[in-house]
């Protein structure tokens, strides 16, 4: 079972009304909704969209408008931790289309448009948007997801095998803002430890010592 099957508790069921040929239903491109009025919930109130997550959720027509929020808002958090250090690489960019084709319920071709407007939130708005989208997730997600969700992002870091000192920072940022306890974040670190940078670091120059001496 893949962290993301276990993120959004179980696979979602494509709507039929969104198919191809068949027409998008109201409110779904632009997110969560106020029941029964069918109007957008303002910005600003807790519970509502930032516009990154708007512009994620568009990707997500499939999906039923708060799956698509709670995704879209998880695929940005994802992204920062990979655009932390200014580089997403291929490793880390093929983690999040392999686990959003794997348990979303979208296709591969969705799945690197979503990862992909992900990104570019993250490149272009990551200075103002990170801790709002991160505070949203918080929002709309209970403890037990936001743990599995930063285990994720620890996950995207160590895709291409070394964590970078800016991505444990914000690794470190993101747990803060989801409330993650300290004990749980210190088993984290503890499991990827062999993947942090700075470990790498001092575990090749006790080598080089070793190899010298």
């Amino acid at each position: 079972m893949s962290i993301f099957h276990r993120l959004l508790g179980g696979s979602a069921e494509p709507d039929p009304r969104l198919q191809p040929g068949a027409d998008a239903a109201p409110g779904m491109i632009h997110g969560a909704t106020e029941p029964g009025n069918g109007e957008p919930r303002p910005a600003g109130v807790p519970g509502a969209d930032t516009a990154t997550v708007r512009r994620i959720v568009s990707q997500l027509e499939a999906l039923p408008p708060e799956r698509a929020r709670y995704l879209a808002a998880a695929s940005y958090v994802l992204a920062r931790v990979a655009n932390a250090d200014l580089v997403m690489s291929p490793d880390e960019t093929a983690f999040m289309e392999r686990t959003l084709v794997e348990e979303s319920g979208i296709g591969e071709a969705e799945a690197v448009l979503v990862v992909e407007a992900a990104k570019q939130q993250a490149r272009l708005f990551g200075s103002t948007e990170d801790y709002l989208v991160t505070r949203e997730f918080k929002q709309i997600s209970d403890p037990d997801q936001r743990l599995r969700l930063l285990r994720a992002c620890f996950l995207a870091a160590a895709a291409d095998a070394s964590i970078s000192s800016a991505e444990s920072a914000t690794l470190d940022e993101i747990a803060s803002e989801l409330d993650i306890e300290a004990p749980a974040l210190h088993a984290l670190r503890s499991e990827f430890g062999d993947r942090m940078s700075v470990v790498q670091a001092m575990r090749a120059a006790q080598d080089s010592e070793v190899a010298r001496g």
